[in-house]
Formats: C-alpha cells, structure tokens, sequence
C-alpha cells in the first residue's frame, strides 16, 4: 500500500515535470487527482507519464508491470479505471 506522502509526491512530480496539463477542470463531485494517482497504482501501473482532467474522469498514460505503455481512463465519480489501451 503507498502511503499519501509518497502519492502526493508523485503528483507534484508528475504535474512539476510538465508532463501533464489539466485539459479540463476536475469536477466538484470527482475523486482527488491523489486519489486517481493511487487508482492507477492499484490497477498495476508503475510509472506514469501524465494524468489530466478530461470530459467525464482522469485521462493518463503510463508504464504497466509487463513494461508496455498504456493510455488510461478513470472514470471521475467512482475510481474506476473504465479504460486501458496499449499505447
């Protein structure tokens, strides 16, 4: 389990690399960015690339543990990751 120093430190890394600019605004009843980084982490990624506001949820790309790249969706309600695709 990753404990929130080390989730808020990778937000502020992935958003200070500029690797990410929020397309949209996140809405009034949408999980944290923290909590859709963690999201991501339990769902196997292990490095990611960017993570941004978009239409209904989180868009992100990053590094899963088979070492391909994914593009992925997190739906902004619930958490859920309702899309993944090989980038």
């Amino acid at each position: 389990m990753y404990n929130k120093t080390l989730t808020a430190a990778l937000a502020v890394a992935i958003l200070g690399s500029g690797a990410a600019f929020a397309a949209d605004k996140p809405g009034a009843d949408w999980i944290s960015l923290e909590q859709a980084v963690e999201k991501a982490k339990a769902a196997g990624y292990t490095e990611l690339h960017g993570i941004e506001a978009d239409d209904n949820g989180w868009e992100g790309e990053g590094m899963k543990q088979d070492g391909k790249k994914y593009e992925f969706s997190i739906d902004g309600r619930t958490g859920e990751v309702t899309k993944e695709k090989l980038d």
